[in-house]
């Protein structure tokens, strides 16, 4: 298939950016999108022009790094990562816009990247648990209801993409970290630290410059893992009770 392209190009963190239009041929169904991208640079590079640069790494879905804004959608079309979102959704003569994340939180590296070490500060304010390493544990001394393990286990499947953060019209970061007090909270391991953990990555969630969550829903349906709001009814409660405390 042919396909047009208009890709945002930004030299800096500090430039201004524009979007440019590339035509692309010879594109086939089977072919990601990022390898579609790749076809492109390989194009740009051939002509002597600077390729686009754009976050990738496993390519499988399971590492977050490839998160792209598709004609206005997170991730493109279809509800899974950018790296695993195929050709076959789209047409032959399409136009299709790709820009980066659009959230204060997630400045611009170049081009397609952003900067999401937002996240990690966050993760590292209190997304963990202090125990004494050493050997495995036995499985059985820590007794976990089965519901609450699957959802701690459906809650740890967030990749930390950002995709939640694009989606949502006010850039909130509240899906991941709701995610990851979920995950920790559900756990007897999770427990001890529980009020200064939600406290804590709350406080750097807001000083990050992420949003505040108005329960409009476009961060869910846009997760390529599909986690359900309701862990962010789940991060309002302990902060809550943690505040009370």
């Amino acid at each position: 298939m042919n396909l047009t392209l208009k890709i945002w190009r930004q030299e800096g963190p500090n430039d201004s950016g524009r979007l440019v239009t590339y035509k692309v041929s010879d594109i086939t169904d089977d072919m990601s999108f990022l390898e579609m991208l790749d076809v492109l640079n390989e194009q740009l590079t051939a002509q002597g022009e600077e390729p686009v640069a754009f976050d990738s790494d496993c390519r499988e879905g399971i590492c977050g790094m490839c998160g792209l804004m598709i004609s206005g959608q997170a991730h493109g079309p279809e509800v899974t990562t950018t790296c695993q979102l195929h050709m076959r959704s789209f047409k032959d003569g399409d136009t299709i816009t790709v820009e980066p994340w659009r959230a204060e939180a997630f400045p611009v590296v170049r081009d397609l990247v952003v900067d999401r070490s937002a996240f990690d500060r966050i993760i590292q304010s209190g997304g963990f648990i202090s125990v004494n390493t050493g050997a495995a544990p036995e499985a059985n001394n820590l007794p976990v209801a089965k519901p609450k393990a699957d959802r701690a286990f459906d809650a740890a499947t967030c990749i930390g993409c950002g995709a939640c953060v694009a989606a949502c019209p006010n850039a909130s970061g509240m899906l991941f970290l709701g995610a990851k007090i979920t995950h920790l909270s559900e756990l007897p391991q999770g427990q001890s630290q529980r009020d200064a953990r939600v406290v804590s990555m709350v406080n750097q969630h807001d000083h990050e410059g992420f949003g505040g969550c108005t329960n409009i829903g476009e961060c869910s349906a846009a997760c390529p893992k599909e986690i359900p709001l309701d862990v962010i009814s789940t991060l309002n409660s302990d902060f809550r009770k943690a505040k009370q405390a």
